[in-house]
């Protein structure tokens, strides 16, 4: 069963969270990911929060697991640290 990511994000370095882009997304793929969405958000009922949203999906939640626990992500992540603040979701499907 497919799994979704679902990132919102507040970035103040640009330059260097695009590092930090273009180290993750292959790294995503290699567990079987792919981006879904990568848009604005538009509210249409509730708390707003209109930061982009980026939605991957894995093949399973096993894969979602894997990717964010591999030692491989851990100098990745390291990229975005104080460059960004993110909400990161992890969620089945259906």
């Amino acid at each position: 069963m497919a799994a979704y990511v679902m990132v919102q994000s507040t970035i103040s370095d640009q330059t260097q969270y695009q590092k930090y882009r273009d180290a993750v997304l292959p790294l995503i793929h290699s567990f079987g990911g792919k981006v879904l969405v990568r848009a604005a958000v538009e509210v249409l009922e509730g708390e707003p929060d209109a930061r982009p949203m980026v939605v991957f999906e894995f093949p399973s939640l096993d894969a979602v697991k894997a990717f964010w626990n591999s030692p491989d992500y851990v100098p990745v992540k390291k990229l975005r640290e104080d460059v960004a603040t993110l909400n990161i979701w992890a969620v089945p499907g259906v």
